[in-house]
């Protein structure tokens, strides 16, 4: 799955690298609690990425779905210590070329589907 390279890449040691499996044009919304990011194009993903704090976060996908052009992902956010801090569902629409077209990504510490690494529920 496409979606699931980005956030290996993402997690990885060069995070830019992420941008190399979006379209030129993407258009994304990412929702975190209190706050939307949104862009278009890869400069405005490009300043997300670099605007995240380097805390070894990974993403951990638990269940994933693909339906023609379609890829969803539920998971868990783990920070470098292995602790859970929260759950995010993502969807990808995946263009003819086999990057990511439209992304939009929830994120919520409180509530997910399934415990957290380390602890909570």
């Amino acid at each position: 799955m496409i979606i699931e390279d980005y956030y290996t890449r993402l997690d990885g040691p060069e995070p830019l690298s992420a941008l190399d499996l979006a379209e030129p044009d993407i258009a994304f919304l990412i929702a975190l609690p209190g706050a939307e990011v949104t862009g278009d194009g890869h400069a405005d993903l490009r300043d997300y990425i670099e605007g995240r704090p380097a805390v070894g976060r990974r993403h951990t996908v638990l269940r994933r779905s693909v339906d023609g052009d379609l890829e969803m992902v539920y998971g868990v956010i783990t920070e470098g210590d292995g602790q859970g801090t929260g759950s995010f569902s993502s969807v990808a629409l995946i263009s003819p070329d086999k990057r990511v077209a439209r992304y939009q990504a929830f994120f919520h510490p409180g509530f997910g589907m399934f415990p957290l690494p380390g602890g909570a529920a």
